[in-house]
Order: structure tokens, then sequence, then C-alpha cells
């Protein structure tokens, strides 16, 4: 009787005992699970977020490239006739024309530019001023971390509206960066803050106090240990953040202390259309409704980010 041949490692021929086992050459090794990789996958799950992204989106689109959606410049003279003004809805001017002849559907594809810039201007402005000031402060501590906290409960007693309207009237410039400034500048306390509070937490966690012992300088442990696990407070701030500051422009604008013509916003296409609401209500309803659209997609974004990041909240 022969004997029979038995592979090194215990297994026959036979291609139920071939599985490959854990580890083996040519098997997916599982990926490591971290705080983004989770909220992303939860995130591509949420109709919020999904329809949130779509309509920013669009939006973004229509401020870059807003030839793509209207073939009518708002800043060339020749497309306002006075003899249109105050026409309503129609084939031509599918959102009618404002006191000046004007089409208000171009118009307000246009002034979507200037409302997406200041909002994103002045919350890349005020996450790094905010961040980087609070990171250092909650880290460090001591002296820096007193005089700073002194600091924003300072600005944090100043209306913001209030204050940018002042420092407008200062200005007496009404444009992207004087307005995107002049909001910077009172509310980048509340980003400070957020950060703060996260590095303080962060700060005490067992993964720093082991990079501590094992000689890391204080620059590596701020930047690589703290900062990505205390950032995620902040981004959802910002993107919040982000809908409010479209408002305020607006607001500004309206109060006739931000955008000035000959810019196009929705702030000024509202605050010329005032005065002959009840002849031509749609010249001030179209701005209103995109802005108020805009507002709260970027408030939906936030929220849904928020929820993704908060393990609490899942």
């Amino acid at each position: 009787m022969s004997d029979t041949l038995v592979p090194a490692g215990g297994q026959t021929g036979n291609p139920k005992h071939g599985r490959p086992r854990r580890g083996a050459k040519g098997a997916k090794a599982p990926k490591a699970a971290s705080l983004w990789g989770d909220a992303w996958y939860d995130l591509r799950r949420r109709p919020l977020f999904i329809g949130a992204s779509v309509l920013i989106a669009v939006l973004v689109v229509m401020a870059v490239v807003p030839s793509l959606f209207t073939s009518v410049n708002p800043f060339d003279a020749k497309s306002c006739d006075l003899g249109d003004a105050r026409l309503g809805m129609s084939a031509t001017h599918w959102f009618g024309t404002d006191n000046l002849g004007c089409d208000i559907y171009a118009r307000t594809i246009y002034g979507a530019r200037n409302s997406i810039v200041v909002g994103l201007a002045t919350t890349v402005v005020t996450a790094i001023v905010g961040g980087l000031l609070g990171l250092f402060a909650g880290f460090r501590g001591g002296a820096l971390d007193t005089l700073l906290s002194r600091l924003t409960e300072i600005f944090f007693a100043i209306p913001s509206i209030l204050g940018a309207l002042l420092i407008l009237a200062v200005f007496r410039t009404g444009n992207v960066w004087t307005v995107m400034l002049a909001l910077a500048v009172l509310t980048w306390p509340m980003t400070y803050r957020i950060m703060r509070a996260a590095v303080i937490t962060a700060k005490s966690q067992d993964y720093v106090l082991a990079a501590r012992a094992l000689g890391a300088s204080a620059s590596r442990i701020m930047f690589r240990h703290i900062l990505p696990n205390a950032i995620a407070s902040v981004i959802v701030v910002a993107t919040i953040n982000l809908g409010y500051f479209i408002a305020a422009e607006a607001g500004l604008s309206f109060l006739g202390v931000g955008l000035r013509s000959p810019d196009i916003s929705w702030g000024l296409m509202i605050s010329d259309a005032r005065e002959r609401f009840l002849e031509a209500p749609w010249a001030l309803l179209f701005p209103a409704l995109f802005l108020s659209l805009t507002v709260l997609a970027f408030i939906m974004l936030g929220d849904a980010v928020r929820d993704a990041l908060d393990p609490k909240l899942r």
C-alpha cells in the first residue's frame, strides 16, 4: 500500500481545504477605521447631505460660469431698456424686469458670484485666524491664553451687524473685500473659542501623553496629533457660518453699506426693489428666494456634517 503525499502545511489538494488563510498573499487587508472615513461613509447615506451638496454645486457653477445659465450680460448697459421697466414674467424675461428694465433672471444669476465669494472668503479667513489662535492658546495656556480670551470677550460684546456697519462706514468703499474684512474681524472669536476648547480636551488624551513621552516636539504634537482631532468641530461651525456670512452680506448691502452698484448681489437687488414692491413684487421675490435657498443649503450641509462627525449622534 503506497503512502499518500501530503503538501507542506498539512492540507491536501482538495479545493475545500484550499481557502486562503488570513494574512495570506492576495487577501485584502481590512481598512483601519478612522473618524473621517466613518463620517464620509455616513454622509454618503444621508439624503440631507446629498440634496444640500447638489444644490450648492449648482450655485457654485452658477457663480463661476454664469454664462452657462443666461446669455444676457447684466453689466452691459444695452441689456437694460427703460421702456421695459417692471414687466412681468414672460418667455423673454423669465423673472420679469426691474425698475430700470434690466432682466431679473440674468441679474439673479450673476448676483450669486459676489454673495458666494463673500461667504467663502470670510469663512476661510475666520477658520484660519480663529483656528490657529485657538490652537496655540489652548495648547500653550498661560498668559497667551488669558490675553486672547479677554480679547475675544471684547469682540463678543460688539453686535456683529452694528460693528460691520461702523467698519464699512469708515472705509466708505463697498466691495467684496471690505465686506469680507468687516465680517471676518468681528466673527473670528467664535472659531477661536471652539478650537481652544477642542484643543484643551485633546491635549489631555493618552495619545498626546505618549507623544510627549517619546520626545515629540511641541509643533509636531500640535499639528500632527492635536489639530487633526480638534478640527472637526471647526469644520462644522465654518460650514454653518458660511450661510450666515452670505445672509450678512445681503443685509449690509440692503442697508446701503455693503456692495454697491455697479456690483450685483442679491442684497442689492432686494434693496432696489423694495420701494416698488407692490408694483413689481417679482423683482424682490426671486433674489430673496435664491438667497434663502443658498443659506438653507449651507445650514443643511453643516447639520449633516455635524451629525456625521459627532459619534454621540449616530
